[in-house]
């Protein structure tokens, strides 16, 4: 039986996808990344707004893909890419908000694992844990790859969110002090998630836009063109 496209990607052809794709959550993103970094790149799919480009990289294919906002949206995208695309490892390069006060707007943060309150891995596969794990091989080689580049970083949980508004605006703090998280952002958990179920390898890059500590933040189009350090450290990965 043939499975693709897919309902939510429109490729035809496997071959047209990298066994490594950079998930970034905006679509122009995905573009910048494709015009800026990549060589003889060619659109793969445009469906739903979502953008996907497959590209070279000091020779090496690569492809980028915008994953949209939330669990939901990247739990659909990269679960196609894993089982009907053949794809090995996916990347979030994503920008997530401040929990602590040591780690600042525009600090890369190479994520540990990521803790969330949501269901989706339960209702997914039945796993009840409430901490999701990236591959630790992509990590390390994402830690090389950041000291070859001499990019420095942060290292630790993140909190993966379903809520972007709330009424409570001090309960990042109870995620800080009593779950340890860095960080919040909106998707690794779900990616792991579905890395795990299907044996495949997912990690998770980061650049701070806000800080729920101080309230300093980044504009959509700072956030769209200057989190460039993730960026490279993620396509160093391509070289290995």
């Amino acid at each position: 039986m043939n499975n693709i496209p897919t309902p939510h990607i429109s490729c035809i052809d496997k071959s047209k996808i990298a066994k490594i794709v950079l998930m970034p959550g905006d679509p122009l993103r995905a573009k910048y990344i494709a015009q800026n970094y990549l060589t003889d790149f060619e659109l793969f799919t445009d469906v739903r707004n979502i953008l996907g480009y497959t590209g070279y990289y000091n020779g090496n294919k690569i492809s980028v893909m915008g994953s949209g906002m939330g669990m939901p949206s990247i739990g659909i995208y990269s679960y196609e890419l894993f089982s009907f695309y053949d794809v090995d490892t996916i990347i979030r390069i994503g920008s997530a908000g401040s929990y602590d006060e040591n780690v600042n707007v525009y600090d890369t943060l190479i994520v540990k694992d990521a803790y969330s309150e949501s269901s989706f891995a339960k209702v997914a596969f039945n796993d009840k844990s409430k901490i999701m794990k990236p591959s630790k091989l992509i990590n390390n080689k994402l830690k090389k790859a950041a000291d070859k580049l001499g990019i420095s970083y942060k290292y630790g949980r993140i909190h993966s969110s379903d809520v972007f508004y709330g009424n409570d605006a001090n309960h990042y703090k109870d995620l800080r002090n009593n779950k340890g998280c860095l960080a919040v952002e909106m998707e690794s958990f779900a990616l792991f998630a579905n890395a795990k179920a299907l044996g495949k390898n997912a990690a998770c890059l980061l650049t701070i836009s806000d800080s729920l500590v101080n309230g300093v933040k980044t504009t959509s189009l700072e956030r769209e063109r200057n989190f460039n350090n993730m960026i490279k450290i993620a396509l160093e990965l391509a070289n290995n």
